[in-house]
């Protein structure tokens, strides 16, 4: 689990962020405007910042150069604002990515896992254990007590987005976006045989089928 700093003024927008990441398994911190996000960071414990350009009192870009002064965390900028200017300046001031408004959250949620990984604070293991099966994520293997099993690298990506998405309902539509993107000629029932087979090859019940929506990881 990391500490997210969310930095975003409008209330709605702020509060499905950190809904959606708290559910991901974070602790979410919220600040809407610029002099309370440095308050709030200044304090410490902060692994992860999401930041807002367009903030009252101070500016994103202002609130980026101060909290450079202190620290190397990874920080994701946050806006609607798309001229090239605005981001090779949030780039000048080090930040370590950037997000146009309006955004999927799932892709959000991957860019924040990734800067998380990157940075050290990992939110989850590159090995789990499921029953009597170990699924090494960063190999692209899972072995039982009888040796190897047979798992093609697609399925181990699939599993791993459930995972990291833990308690969250994925629809096939955004795992189809996730995993091939749009250019690829693949139906949405295609889920359906990855996951059957996820399911019978690494013997999973933690799989929930969500009917008419699609799936999600989920751990009693």
């Amino acid at each position: 689990m990391a500490t997210l700093l969310i930095v975003e003024d409008d209330v709605k927008t702020n509060e499905a962020i950190c809904e959606y990441l708290k559910s991901a398994g974070h602790k979410i911190i919220p600040a809407y405007d610029g002099s309370s996000a440095l308050q709030i960071f200044d304090a410490g414990n902060i692994d992860l910042v999401v930041l807002d350009i367009m903030l009252p009192k101070i500016s994103g870009l202002s609130v980026l150069h101060k909290m450079r002064e202190k620290s190397s965390i990874p920080i994701l900028m946050l806006t609607a604002i798309e001229d090239e200017y605005t981001q090779v300046t949030s780039f000048d001031e080090q930040a370590d990515d950037y997000i146009t408004k309006p955004f999927s959250m799932i892709l959000l949620g991957r860019r924040i896992t990734a800067l998380l990984r990157r940075s050290g604070k990992s939110t989850m293991s590159d090995r789990m254990i499921f029953g009597n099966v170990t699924v090494d994520f960063s190999g692209y293997t899972a072995k039982d007590d009888n040796g190897k099993i047979d798992i093609t690298p697609k399925e181990i990506d699939l599993l791993k987005l459930l995972v990291e998405h833990k308690g969250l309902v994925l629809t096939r539509s955004q795992i189809l976006d996730d995993l091939w993107g749009n250019s690829y000629p693949i139906i949405d029932r295609t889920i359906d045989t990855y996951i059957k087979n996820l399911r019978k090859k690494l013997r999973l019940d933690c799989i929930v089928t969500v009917k008419g929506i699609g799936y999600k990881y989920e751990v009693q």
